[in-house]
């Protein structure tokens, strides 16, 4: 099978995404529904399931509010940031708040075309960019909730996990914003999604650009970027789409980049330059 094609790759139809913000925050609030709320999450150790609860009640809430308003800038007073709302003092309140944003959040993009213009962080400027990170985000959270509350973990559905393997790649790990601009080493690296079929290359280089708003100039001798073609690939990772997915978000002790995966992800080919992917994957996402 060919490599897929990254400018036009097939991402799941819009209301799908918003199904699956749905599903996924409601498994995210059943399984914190009844958690001990200074029970810590394994997965990001400096929270506990309170604050975990909180940091998606106020993604959610100002991604809503960014639907809503249709702001140029993440400063607009009318959305704030993603902080700027009052925590609630208890964890009942905290759930109340939560069940409101999700349902502000679901109900802005249905009433949203998501081919409509809407402020990004990431560059795409269109609502369906927030339908596709936001379920994503729904997903990987509702995983540290199941962790925190010693639940087993539901498997993600693949085509969601193979979409977020693609978005974790070419946008997380390798977006680059309009100013700046990616320069390829030449060296490339298959990721193989064994369940779906789904081929990808990424691309070692390094990333430049000044931002115009601040005037800082930024350099990245050690930056990825999803390519469409390139040289054949040097190394190959391979592993189902929800494997691959929660190993490059570092959500399952067994699968951590760079430390000793166990053979459910398979790293073949040359070794310095996995080395160097997987120095790159080590790197927390922000």
């Amino acid at each position: 099978m060919g490599l897929t094609s990254v400018t036009g790759m097939p991402r799941l139809e819009y209301p799908t995404y918003l199904d699956h913000i749905r599903t996924e925050s409601a498994r995210f609030r059943a399984a914190l529904a009844d958690c001990d709320p200074a029970a810590k999450v394994p997965t990001c150790p400096d929270w506990d399931a309170a604050d975990l609860l909180w940091h998606l009640a106020g993604v959610q809430l100002f991604w809503a509010k960014v639907i809503r308003h249709r702001p140029a800038s993440p400063d607009d007073p009318a959305i704030g940031s993603e902080d700027a709302a009052e925590r609630p003092a208890s964890y009942a309140e905290l759930l109340d708040a939560f069940d409101d944003y999700s349902h502000a959040l679901a109900t802005e993009l249905e009433r949203a075309d998501p081919e409509a213009e809407a402020w990004h962080w990431s560059g795409d400027l269109r609502v369906g960019t927030s339908y596709r990170r936001q379920a994503h985000e729904a997903a990987i959270h509702r995983i540290d909730a199941e962790l925190t509350a010693g639940l087993a973990v539901t498997p993600l559905d693949a085509a969601l996990a193979d979409d977020g393997v693609a978005e974790a790649l070419g946008v997380m790990y390798g977006g680059a914003p309009e100013w700046g601009s990616f320069t390829g080493s030449g060296e490339t690296i298959g990721v193989h999604l064994s369940d779906t079929g789904t081929r990808l290359l990424v691309e070692l280089g390094a990333f430049s650009g000044t931002d115009p708003d601040s005037g800082t100039t930024y350099t990245d001798e050690d930056d990825i970027a999803l390519v469409d073609d390139g040289a054949d690939p040097l190394a190959t990772i391979t592993g189902t789409a929800a494997d691959l997915d929660t190993w490059l978000w570092k959500r399952d002790p067994a699968l951590l980049p760079g430390k000793g995966a166990d053979d459910r992800i398979r790293v073949d080919g040359d070794r310095i330059a996995c080395e160097k992917l997987l120095a790159i994957l080590g790197q927390p996402i922000n």
